[in-house]
């Protein structure tokens, strides 16, 4: 997902929160990184992986999802979603 948004801190402290809030209580979403294009700081760019596509349908109708998307509506300037296979991921392994 690539957005666009107006206010920079505001934005991004929400999907901060949303973020760690899906990964510790949503068994389904596996991973979420957000990245600003150092050139457009307002352009984010955010990987989300789940475990099926049932775990992003329920993802979305969570109240801290819902929370957030309320508290961004009047922020996000565009949006664009994007549906794509994992091919794989690379770690180094965790101690």
């Amino acid at each position: 997902m690539t957005r666009l948004c107006q206010s920079i801190p505001d934005s991004n402290a929400a999907l901060k929160e949303q973020m760690k809030t899906a990964v510790r209580l949503e068994p389904g979403v596996l991973t979420y990184y957000a990245v600003a294009d150092k050139k457009k700081p307002a352009s984010i760019t955010i990987l989300e992986i789940y475990a099926d596509s049932a775990a992003y349908q329920a993802h979305i109708l969570t109240p801290h999802f819902l929370k957030y998307k309320k508290t961004v509506e009047h922020m996000v300037k565009k949006l664009k979603l994007e549906d794509v296979d994992l091919i794989g991921i690379a770690l180094k392994p965790t101690k």
